[in-house]
């Protein structure tokens, strides 16, 4: 049965898709849109054409599924210029979301009118793509290059006011009456010459004023750096004001082609996947009971406290804040509204949800206000002791069916657990900071964690904004816990010779944002220093006993001027010099290819090694935590399917080739050098 019907209404025939979930522009929509079409045209009774779409959505994009499935016709550009050369008109009837070939669809259309709450866009850069039918064409010449531009090139949806705004859309009618109001702007334009967005202008601005290109990409360079569709998007956009529209969807073709063929849109579509399969528990059934979380307590109301609370009071659950002195907990309570002020300040938010999101905030310094909480997260001084007297206490107070939770970025789950009488009630809800804009959590699941609990976290994670995935217990889990080789590596790097800024910049260049000692010197070189300046124990030590102890003093591993800008230090140069002449380690010149394979190849190693002791449920779960909580550049689709594009091969034999310098604890995964040797994937 075909996804598509058409009904009569009088001189109008419908044309209507119902293709749960969100009518995606499968093969058989595809045919049926055609048909539809050549039905309309076959008969002189009707008049006009109105396309839609039931369910909660106007065509929300291609058929994922079917990329990298050899073709199916007809292609969504033959369907939709059957489309838009018809001499009747044509009006698309847009709720919901009209993304992607969504988008394409309603631009070939003569007409479009949407409901309010609509949104429209072309998003398929986030997959690493461009538009490929045609929508790099039709846009610009319907709302000009300067309002294309955005759309294409960085992806997010505009609401239908704005599309109306610039262009894009006619009309916007009723949310209860689209279609009758469709009809009803379809019958006005019978016999009227109908106007076809490929034989518009682009408005000629970005012929007019060439420099608008590179103005863009100079605004919005730090964005968009190292990704590769972004450049391809501006290309065809400024192909529509240069070229005809044939030769530009030409253009359109090539570029996307190039881009779809790549590694870059593989790793990114990689993602679009894993992320969804992240949220997915393999040995929990699907009609697990959830908890309901009506009520949040969150101990401690320090930066990871605060910022936590933030997620839920932002999301319309109440929190209560517990801490142990009133100074502690009005400073606390202080920097989440002027956090909360700020966003308003930008336009993220208005005053009123301030005050109703601080308005659902309790304060409290008695552990007996969180005995009616759903769920308590913990988030106390990283000590296994203090840890451990707030989860006995927490047993004794907070009733019975609540989840109790730990934020910990690195202590044992299982042996928290141990404090309280209901093990089964205990995981970890490790947030990244700061806690309420950095998207991962790392939920961790102890021996005894009950389904229904690792479930009801797993749902609220969403419910909060947050992408999460799950780790089993082992020390720093699995983010923490790949990152440990990596700096133990930049620390013997400079050790051994390679300049610290070398090192900052492969990864830089790799599309880090940060590397090792720009983030030292980010976060405070004296975190954890014992404040002894005549105790020189390391490198760290020496640094702060000369007061360089990162941008807030002006000096750490580099110097900073007054905007924070930074410049390598001959001073710390020397210094690292001095100890590895101390330990009798002699220094030589390091490649940054050399550099590169010890950084990078010992973290695949070791999230190998955490698929082996089954710490991760996929691969691609840990992609997903790379990618959102140490910015792990998204192109390369994460550590595990980088080091599947580069080869399991290629990866084993820089470990190997590089196995004296990898510490004396270092051992090499047998999954990945199994897989390596079948000629394998983890992906």
């Amino acid at each position: 049965m075909s996804p598509i019907r058409t009904e009569r209404h009088d001189d109008v025939l419908v044309i209507i898709s119902d293709n749960p979930p969100v009518n995606a522009l499968g093969a058989a929509v595809r045919q049926g849109l055609v048909d539809g079409i050549d039905q309309a045209m076959g008969d002189d009774s009707i008049k006009a054409v109105v396309i839609r779409c039931d369910g909660r959505t106007f065509f929300a994009g291609a058929d994922i599924t079917e990329f990298g499935k050899p073709p199916q016709g007809p292609g969504l550009l033959e369907a939709i210029d059957r489309m838009e050369a018809s001499d009747k008109p044509v009006v698309a009837a847009i709720h919901g979301t009209a993304l992607g070939g969504g988008c394409e669809v309603a631009l070939a259309c003569h007409y479009r009118v949407a409901v309010p709450s609509a949104k429209l866009g072309l998003p398929e850069v986030k997959l690493g793509l461009i538009p490929g039918a045609a929508g790099t064409q039709r846009l610009p010449r319907v709302v000009g290059a300067e309002a294309a531009l955005p759309m294409v090139v960085i992806g997010n949806p505009i609401s239908a006011n704005k599309a109306k705004e610039i262009g894009l859309v006619d009309a916007i009618v009723g949310e209860d009456s689209l279609e009758a109001d469709a009809i009803g702007f379809a019958r006005e334009r019978i016999g009227k010459p109908v106007p076809r967005a490929s034989e518009g202008t682009a408005n000629k601005d970005g012929v007019k004023n060439p420099a608008i290109f590179d103005e863009f990409r100079a605004k919005n360079g730090r964005k968009l750096r190292g990704f590769d569709a972004p450049e391809a998007a501006i290309q065809a956009v400024k192909a529509a004001g240069e070229m005809s529209y044939e030769e530009g969807v030409k253009k359109e073709r090539e570029l996307f082609t190039g881009l779809m063929t790549g590694t870059q849109s593989a790793a990114m579509r990689h993602y679009f996947f894993a992320e969804r399969a992240a949220n997915k528990i393999d040995d929990i059934a699907k009609d697990t009971p959830l908890i309901d979380i009506k009520k949040v307590g969150v101990i401690g109301a320090g930066t990871m406290g605060g910022g936590i609370s933030m997620n839920f009071l932002s999301a319309g659950i109440p929190v209560t804040i517990l801490e142990m002195e009133a100074e502690a907990l009005d400073r606390g309570i202080g920097v989440m509204r002027k956090n909360y002020e700020r966003t308003a300040k930008r336009g993220r938010m208005t005053d009123d949800q301030v005050e109703q999101a601080m308005g659902l905030l309790t304060p409290t310094l008695d552990y007996a206000d969180l005995a009616d909480c759903d769920l308590v997260i913990e988030a106390v001084f990283e000590d296994m002791d203090v840890k451990k007297k707030v989860f006995a206490t927490l047993d004794e107070t907070v009733k019975q069916g609540a989840i109790l939770a730990s934020n910990t970025s690195y202590l044992d789950i299982d042996e928290i657990a141990t404090a309280t009488q209901r093990p089964e009630a205990v995981l970890g809800l490790h947030f990244f900071s700061p806690a309420n804009v950095m998207k991962l959590l790392e939920v961790v699941r102890g021996e005894k964690t009950g389904d229904s609990e690792l479930a009801t976290v797993m749902k609220l994670a969403k419910r909060i904004g947050k992408i999460a995935a799950v780790s089993g217990v082992c020390p720093g889990f699995i983010g923490n816990r790949m990152l440990s080789p990596r700096q133990q590596q930049a620390n013997a790097l400079i050790m051994e010779g390679a300049n610290y800024w070398e090192v900052d910049e492969v990864l830089l260049d790799f599309g880090f944002p940060m590397g090792p000692f720009q983030m030292s010197d980010l976060a405070g070189l004296d975190i954890g220093w014992h404040r002894d300046p005549a105790r020189i124990e390391s490198i760290r030590d020496a640094l702060c006993a000369m007061d360089r102890r990162g941008q807030k003093t002006g000096a750490g591993f580099y110097d900073y001027d007054e905007a924070r800008q930074r410049t390598p230090s001959d001073a710390a140069k020397k210094v690292i010099a001095e100890f590895a002449e101390k330990q009798g380690v002699e220094q030589r010149d390091i490649g940054k290819e050399e550099i590169k394979e010890r950084l990078l190849y010992p973290m695949v190693n070791e999230g190998a090694l955490i698929l082996e002791e089954g710490m991760a449920q996929r691969a691609s779960d840990i992609d997903v935590v790379w990618i959102n909580g140490y910015g792990w550049p998204l192109y390369t689709g994460g550590p595990m399917f980088w080091a599947d594009t580069i080869g399991l091969d290629t990866v084993v034999a820089g470990l190997e080739a590089h196995r004296d310098k990898l510490g004396e604890d270092f051992k090499l995964s047998e999954m990945l050098t199994s897989k390596a040797a079948a000629g394998e994937k983890f992906n």
